[in-house]
Formats: C-alpha cells, sequence, structure tokens
C-alpha cells in the first residue's frame, strides 16, 4: 500500500461510490469521455484534499477557514503527497505581461544584470566605473614603507561651518595650512580628512584608513584624494590637482598596482594626488548604479518614461503608415506618400536623403534602426514621415486633411525606448558585450546557446551562480515542452491557447519538486505531434526524480507511454462516473471494452469523406508580414471547411487570429483596432456577412456568466418562473430570477453561490456561502416551484436532464435551444455552471452551441475556430465534426487552427505552414485537399496523417 495512492468511496458529482488507486513515481494518465468524471476525480478529489491537508499545516488563521472548506466527499484517502496542479485556466490579458515575466526568467535576468552588468559609456563606449572606499583603502595600502599619504577631499561647505564639525586644516599646492574664519575655499584647496605613515606591520592601520575614506567620501559628495610622499624630504614645485583628474585618471590605467612611487619624479620629490570617485561618470555623463528595479518596466524606476513600460505610445501606427514593410521607399512602402499630390514628400525625401546614402531601393523591413529613424524623424536637412504629419496637423482646419491624420492614428512603437519598455539608460548596461534587451529580444532557443557562450570571471561565476542555474533550468524546460520559439518580450496576450498552457506547464516543471504529485490538465493542448514526445520525455524525467505524474488526457501517444491508464466512462454525465477500465496500454488494446479502448484498436473510427465539398468562390489575403510570416498569401474558399496547420510558432495565429480576423472585421464591421501587416484583402468578399472567432477564452465577462445565460435560454426558464401563479401573486418579474441584479439572488454573495477567501502565501480560497448554501436565491424565490423544482434546482441540472424535464413539461422551445449543448457534446455540463470553472474547450463549444442555435437566421459567416478539440475525447471530437457540418450546410464557412490528426483528415482544404517553428517557419509548405498533403516533403504535419 505505500507505493500507492488509494481512494476509496468517492461520490463526488457524478462518480458513483468509485474505488481508485495510482501508482506512486509513476505516470499515470486518466481517460475517458468529456464529463464522464476526470476532473471530478482527480482535481475535485485528489487535488482538492491535498490542497486541504496543506492548509491544515499552515498557520491558525488559516486553518479557522478549514472547517468551511468542503471537504470532498470520500471516504478513504491514504498516501497523498503535496500536489502541483496545472490545469486549463485562461491567461492574463494584462499588456504588461510577457513571456520572461509569466515564466519569471525575466525577474532572474534582472538579478544578474544587477549583480554583475558593467556600464558602459555610449559616447566613447568605454566602461564605466566607479571606486568603493574598499577600493582606496587597499590603494593606500599598496604604497611603499614609510611613505606619507593625505587623505583629502573637494567641498563646497563655508570655512566657519568646516571649523564647527570639528576641521582645522586645509590642503593646498603640497601644504596643509590652517582653515581660516570666513574665508571661502577655492577651487585648488582641499579639506584635509587624515594623514598616515605607511607601515605594512600595523594590523589596526586598515580599519582607521577604511574609516577615514568613508568620511571624505560623504564629505567630498562621492569624491575624495590620495597624496601620496614617497619620502619626507622638503617638498616643491608647483603641483595643483590639475595635473592629475578623473578624466585620464580610469581603472584601465590607474590601479593599485601601477600607481607606485615608481611613477612618481622623485628628483623634485613631487607629491602626487590620485583622485577617486564612487560616483558612475564618464565622458561628462552620470550614470545610475544599475539595480533590479532599474530594469522592470513594471517599475515606475525602470520604466521607460515616454511609454510607461507599455513598449508603445498612441501616435502615428507603423502598422497603418507602412503597410507592407517588404517594399522600398522608392517602391512607395510610405503609404501616406502615395497619390499625385503627397509623392512630393516622397521625391524630396528621395533628394535629401542622398546626402546620408541612405538606401532608397532597400526594404523597409532590412532598414537598420538608424535609416528608420532617419525615415521617420528625419533631421535638420531632411523631412521625414513625422514632419509630413506635423505639416498636416498645421492644416487640420481643412476636413480631408484631419481624415487623413485620422487614418494613420494608433498604437505605435515608442520611440525613446523603440519597444525594450525601459529606461534609456539600461541599454548602458551589459554583460559579455549584450543588453538585456538584446537577449529578450531572442528566441529561446539562441538565448540559450548565449548565455552558454557568456564569459563570466571567476568572482561573477561565483555570484551569479544560482541565477543561472534557474535561468538555464527555466530556459530548457520552455525548450522541451515545445516553445523554443518564442522571445521573453513577446506579450502574453498574443499567444496562443496552447503556448500559454505549456508555458505555466514549464513553469511548474522548473520548481523541480521531488516526492510530490504533478495533475496536469491535457497538457498536449495545442502541441503538434511532432512535439509530443518531448513534452512525454519532460513527465517521463519528473516521474524518474521521485514524483508521482497525474495526468487527464486523451493524446494517443501520452497513453502509449503511461505506466498505467486509468478509463472513466462509460459514457458522460450520469451515464458516467464509473470505471471501465484500470491497466497499462498493451492490457487496454487487448482486452479494454470502453469506448476509448475501441477507438485506439481502430473498431471505431472517424471515417475520412468520400469526397470533399467544393468551395462557392474564395478570399485571399496577401503580403502578409505579421511577427515570422514573410509576404505570406492564403486563399480561403468559402462555404467549406478549411484546416490551418503547422508546427507549434509555425505563423498559425499570426496569419488568422492577428492579420485575417480583424481585417475581415475592419472590411465588414469597419473595425478600428490593431491589424496584422498585410497587403491586400480579396476575394468573395461580397459573400460574407459576417466573421465571428470561437476561441477559448471565457463566456460572458462576469463569473456568474453560465451556458443557459450564454445561449439566450436563461431568459425563457425565467419568464416560464415569473409567470407561475405564486410568483404573479407577489409580483415577481423574470428578473427576480436573475443572480446578476438585486432582487431576489442571495446578497451575501451576490448570486455566486460561494465567497471567496483571501489567504496570505497561496491561492484564495472559495467557500461555500453560509446565507444561502450555493443556492444562489433568497429563500422566497425558491418558494416558486415548476412541476416541483425550484430555480436552482433547475440550474443544478445536466443539459442532458433539463431537456427530458421541459420536453415532458411541453416547454419545447426551451428544450430545443439546450439541445444545441447536446449536439456539440455538452450534455453532462449543469445549466447554472460557473464559466470560471470551464475549461477552454468547453467555452469554445458553448459558442458554438449558440451560433448553431441562431444559424438559420444568420448572414453567411466565416466561423475562424482556435484549436476546438481542446479537452475531447476521439468520440467527442466525431460529434464536433458533425456540429461543424450542420454550420456549413446552413452556408457558413469553417476556419479550424488545429494540430489533430483526425479533424485534418476530414477537412476540404489543408493549409500547412512551416517547415518549423520562430525564424525557421512562416512560409506556405501546402495549400490542397488531405490526400496530397503526405506526399508533400516539407510538410512535417504531412508525416502524422
Amino acid at each position: 500500500m505505500n507505493d500507492k495512492i488509494v481512494l476509496k468511496g468517492i461520490k463526488v458529482n457524478n462518480l458513483k461510490n468509485i474505488d481508485v488507486s495510482f501508482d506512486k513515481n509513476k505516470l499515470n494518465v486518466v481517460t475517458g469521455l468529456s464529463g464522464s468524471g476526470k476532473s471530478s476525480l482527480v482535481f475535485d478529489t485528489l487535488y482538492a484534499e491535498g490542497q486541504r491537508r496543506y492548509v491544515e499545516s499552515l498557520s491558525s488563521y488559516a486553518r479557522q477557514f478549514l472547517g468551511r472548506m468542503s471537504k470532498p466527499e470520500v471516504d478513504f484517502i491514504e498516501g497523498i503527497a503535496p500536489a502541483i496542479a496545472i490545469q486549463q485556466k485562461t491567461f492574463s490579458k494584462n499588456p504588461r505581461s510577457t513571456v520572461g515575466t509569466v515564466t519569471e526568467v525575466y525577474e532572474y535576468l534582472k538579478l544578474m544584470y544587477a549583480r554583475i552588468g558593467r556600464v558602459f559609456s555610449p559616447i566613447s563606449g568605454r566602461e564605466v566605473k566607479r571606486h568603493s572606499v574598499k577600493n582606496v583603502t587597499e590603494f593606500i595600502l599598496e604604497q611603499s614603507e614609510d611613505s606619507k599619504v593625505y587623505l583629502v577631499c573637494r567641498t563646497e561647505k563655508s570655512s566657519d561651518l568646516l571649523i564647527q564639525m570639528g576641521y582645522s586644516r586645509l590642503y593646498r599646492n603640497g601644504e596643509l595650512i590652517d582653515i581660516s574664519p570666513q574665508k571661502n575655499l577655492d577651487k585648488d584647496t582641499f579639506l584635509f580628512i587624515d594623514r598616515w605613515v605607511i607601515h605594512h606591520s600595523d594590523n589596526s592601520l586598515y580599519s582607521r584608513i577604511f574609516d577615514s575614506v568613508q568620511t571624505a567620501f560623504n564629505e567630498g559628495d562621492g569624491k575624495c584624494g590620495v597624496v601620496i610622499f614617497p619620502n619626507e624630504d622638503t617638498i616643491s614645485g608647483d603641483i595643483t590637482p590639475k595635473n592629475i583628474t578623473l578624466k585620464n585618471i580610469t581603472p584601465k590605467n590607474i590601479t593599485p598596482k601601477n600607481i607606485t612611487p615608481k611613477n612618481i619624479n622623485s628628483k623634485n620629490v613631487v607629491p602626487n594626488l590620485v583622485e577617486f570617485s564612487n560616483i558612475l561618470e564618464m565622458d561628462g555623463m552620470k550614470f545610475v548604479k544599475p539595480s533590479a528595479n532599474f530594469f522592470s518596466f513594471n517599475n515606475p524606476y525602470g520604466a521607460c518614461p515616454r511609454c510607461e513600460g507599455m513598449g508603445n505610445i498612441l501616435g502615428y501606427s507603423e502598422d497603418f503608415v507602412i503597410p507592407n514593410p517588404s517594399l522600398s521607399v522608392f517602391d512607395n512602402t510610405v503609404a501616406c506618400w502615395r497619390g499625385e499630390k503627397m509623392q512630393q514628400w516622397k521625391k524630396r525625401f528621395i533628394i535629401d536623403s542622398a546626402s546620408e546614402k541612405f538606401p532608397v531601393h532597400k526594404p523597409y523591413k532590412e532598414l537598420t534602426r538608424a535609416q528608420k529613424n532617419l525615415l521617420w524623424n528625419g533631421n535638420a536637412k531632411i523631412n521625414g514621415i513625422m514632419q509630413f504629419f506635423a505639416d498636416l496637423e498645421r492644416n487640420s482646419y481643412k476636413m480631408h486633411y484631419r481624415i487623413l491624420v485620422a487614418r494613420y492614428k494608433g498604437k505605435t512603437i515608442c520611440p525613446e525606448c523603440y519597444g525594450s519598455r525601459l529606461r534609456k539608460d539600461a541599454e548602458y548596461v551589459k554583460i559579455d558585450g549584450y543588453s538585456i534587451g538584446e537577449l529578450v529580444e531572442m528566441p529561446i532557443e539562441k538565448l540559450v546557446s548565449t548565455i552558454a557562450s557568456m564569459k563570466f570571471t571567476d568572482y561573477e561565476k561565483i555570484v551569479i551562480d544560482r541565477i543561472l542555474r534557474e535561468i538555464s533550468s527555466r530556459l530548457d524546460y520552455l525548450i522541451r515542452v515545445g516553445l523554443p520559439y518564442l522571445t521573453l518580450s513577446r506579450m502574453s496576450q498574443t499567444l496562443s491557447g496552447g503556448e500559454m498552457q505549456r508555458i505555466y506547464l514549464a513553469n511548474a516543471l522548473g520548481s523541480t519538486l521531488v516526492g510530490s504529485m504533478y495533475i496536469l490538465d491535457e497538457p498536449s493542448i495545442g502541441l503538434h505531434p511532432r512535439d509530443t514526445q518531448n513534452l512525454i520525455s519532460v513527465l517521463k524525467s519528473l516521474r524518474d526524480e521521485g514524483n508521482t505524474v497525474i495526468v487527464v488526457e486523451h493524446d494517443r501517444e501520452m497513453m502509449e507511454a503511461a505506466d498505467n491508464i486509468i478509463d472513466i466512462g462509460p459514457y458522460a454525465g450520469k451515464q458516467g462516473g464509473e470505471v471501465v477500465f484500470d491497466g497499462t496500454y498493451r492490457q487496454m488494446l487487448s482486452h479494454g471494452t470502453s469506448l476509448t479502448a475501441k477507438y485506439l484498436r481502430g473498431e471505431l473510427e472517424i471515417k475520412v469523406p468520400e469526397s470533399r465539398r467544393r468551395g462557392r468562390g474564395a478570399i485571399e489575403i496577401a503580403g502578409v508580414n505579421q511577427n515570422n510570416l514573410d509576404n505570406v498569401s492564403v486563399k480561403i474558399p468559402l462555404g467549406v471547411m478549411t484546416v490551418v496547420t503547422g508546427v507549434s510558432g509555425s505563423g498559425k495565429t499570426s496569419l488568422v487570429k492577428q492579420t485575417l480576423y480583424p481585417a475581415l472585421q475592419r472590411h465588414l464591421e469597419g473595425y478600428s483596432g490593431d491589424a496584422g501587416k498585410f497587403e491586400e484583402l480579396k476575394g468573395d468578399l461580397k459573400m460574407i456577412g459576417r466573421v465571428e472567432m470561437i476561441d477559448q477564452n471565457p463566456i460572458g465577462r462576469s463569473s456568474r456568466s453560465n451556458p443557459v445565460s450564454y445561449i439566450k435560454v436563461y431568459d425563457d426558464i425565467r419568464s416560464l418562473y415569473a409567470s407561475q401563479p405564486l410568483a404573479k401573486k407577489r409580483g415577481y418579474k423574470p428578473g427576480f430570477f436573475s443572480f446578476n441584479v438585486e432582487g431576489g439572488r442571495c446578497e451575501t454573495c451576490q448570486g455566486e453561490g460561494t465567497v471567496s477567501v483571501g489567504m496570505q502565501f497561496m491561492a484564495d480560497i472559495e467557500i461555500e456561502c453560509e446565507e444561502c448554501h450555493g443556492k444562489r436565491f433568497k429563500n422566497e424565490v425558491l418558494e416558486i416551484l415548476f412541476k416541483g423544482k425550484n430555480i436552482s434546482e433547475v440550474l443544478a441540472m445536466t443539459v442532458d436532464e433539463a431537456i427530458e424535464f421541459f420536453a415532458v413539461a411541453g416547454c419545447n422551445t426551451i428544450a430545443s435551444k439546450l439541445s444545441t449543448l447536446q449536439e456539440v457534446g455538452l450534455g453532462y455540463l449543469a445549466l447554472g455552471q460557473q464559466s470560471s470553472t470551464l475549461s477552454g474547450g468547453e467555452a469554445q463549444r458553448i459558442k458554438l452551441a449558440y451560433f448553431i442555435g441562431r444559424g438559420n437566421v444568420e448572414k453567411p459567416t466565416l466561423f475562424i475556430f482556435d484549436e476546438p478539440t481542446t479537452g475531447l475525447h476521439f468520440h467527442d471530437i466525431k460529434k464536433l465534426l458533425g456540429a461543424f457540418d450542420a454550420l456549413i450546410r446552413k452556408g457558413h464557412t469553417i476556419l479550424v487552427i488545429e494540430h489533430h490528426p483526425d479533424v485534418i483528415k476530414m477537412a476540404d482544404h489543408v493549409i500547412d505552414i512551416g517547415p518549423e517553428g520562430g525564424e525557421k517557419g512562416g512560409k506556405i509548405v501546402y495549400e490542397g485537399t488531405p490526400e496530397q498533403l503526405p506526399s508533400c516533403k516539407q510538410s512535417i504535419t504531412g508525416r502524422y496523417v
């Protein structure tokens, strides 16, 4: 029993008093249909109990909520270990969130640059150094035996104030003089701090010198001077501080080793003055000492003051002004300089920029930063794009000029930080020639090799040893989960759902705990079949380090790699909740009777259609240059299903979500937001009435939103309850049965059913509302019954139960609307299930159900789906494809971003992007029917179809 995690008598949600055991230090896969009870077993029981026991070990403050935390309905649990859960949850839309901040790699980079970063002057390129008290002390002690040393500093304080502070002497031209009251100090006069005769045998000398140097730095505002006398002969000659200044004495040419009495003219016995400074300054510039916040764009201290750390500002958008960066200035890349009248600006720029040798025939995207700056901002002799807009603004009293200016307004890269988000002087700090801004712009794969090749001193290696290990470990996991093409500067909101899930996975895996339970919810989401084996190797390495890995998964390769498989079923909802198989992959293939086993053996399958549908025209987007896409053009046939596929990072999201979708929105609905860079949108655009993006974002803006409110059937249910005799007698309107407005809802939890309790050092805890006990309504509302059920009991029904309930009651309209949820495989969902508890795939299918319900009255619509097979079993994918077919029969067009082979083989048209991800991708590898895809040698996807 010690080698197993044992759970007995589990009755959570639809689980039917089952007994389950997981092998410790093994890779366990839990599979089954959507809604069969997998999440109820793994997350609502196993992980929930692990969290509850963790709270039990905390402070009395945390334990006071323990009694209010609902304990999972289970008779017995043994062998449970600390758990880390990686669930399907939506990611941040915060524009400040980047790959670097989410993975915390950027936090470690900030520490590394704060500790060992070196400041370089942008004028001379020389390193800027500052002296410490220790540097000055060691310099003094390295002077020869019996040398006399004076410590002095410049000061702007008056003589009277210095006398009051206890000082009595000054140093001037090699002599000590008394301080005269009411006499100002000139520039050649120093305040005398202390003096010594160097005896290397005197052990107390170090501490005395150290204290005095510290005083000198304080009195001299960060600067002090050391006067060296090699012997006690009479001082002669005109010696002033002008002879030696900080300008020609830098750590490169003055060090404790080469500043010795040998450097001093012994014939004239001239005292040598060496000045030190603990201020970073060079070439007439003062620099800031690096710190962690100095490199933080989320802190006012480190953020660029112009864009406040956002990386962009509201101005003239580069995307609008330069819609096709593959063109040159000569070939009209500057859109606002096209046309008969405005071309005069282009011609003048070409003539004037000849003196600067500006490459007018080079594509815009190949110009250097300095050349782009000249084109945009010009100089004293050349008028650039900004001077053009300034001229338009001066004439803004003319309507057509105002319209022209507005056309090019939008988000643009900050001209101060060029998108780095950091203050300008952060770029002056470098490690082995690289600034932090340069590192975060590299693909992770290149960043790993760059950091590995960096040269550090022995001292620096000691200082950053732990930091480097953390950076290397986290970057390694990002590569191993299939994200080598991302950059740390990439904004989180531009990532696909699958990419974000794998970043969360890499984050958790980077903690490298031992003796823990790693619970993962479909980690293969959004992962190309080519990269699945890398993910499996990561999970196996976790297992081999002494962890128990439990994965909720449908992927065939993941099941094949598992040490043990638990199949929950046989079906969803009330027809599920049982263990239908528990054993190895081979055992499942040989004698498994579940739906999963039948699909794995090929007894059940998604059959390839006998013929492919032919499109009714097509639309084309040409000259796409978004992210890694390089002048790509594609055609989307209408009235059929098109699948856009390719390895992770190849450019699918850039093409479809960031360029095609907003471009169509702009054409059809007057959308004014940012769209990716493209040259032209053309084709049979009149045959599309609307475009809809059905992604994995949550349904509704409130956590109170649920499936029935999203598909608009809750309005009918509320009206039904408001029409009951008791409700009419009390004057209850339909709004009284809503938990979104005051009236009938419980005001303690505001219709949530739960109350969130903020915890210290752990995630907030959701506990059942003590007022309504999770029913979400006041008691008087619950007294209104329809066919013996109150509104709360109806919301607790599954879709399947509710369809039967309302059909028997004669409410066919409600039953018909609910059936659309059943069509997309969501019959197991509770009607009132909160949107925050839905997976990304479930949220996506609810949106699909909404459009299926209103499809007959819709204009011909282009539906765009982002990885719709997320969270779907083979059997559920079959249902999903049936729903797609229903939309196509109603005259709509389906465009799907997908990796799943079963979806690709069912497509009428396939667009494969690649061949690899990141810089090695961004090209159209294949366009055509699925039949010819495997014969395309360049296509990695073709090998798996």
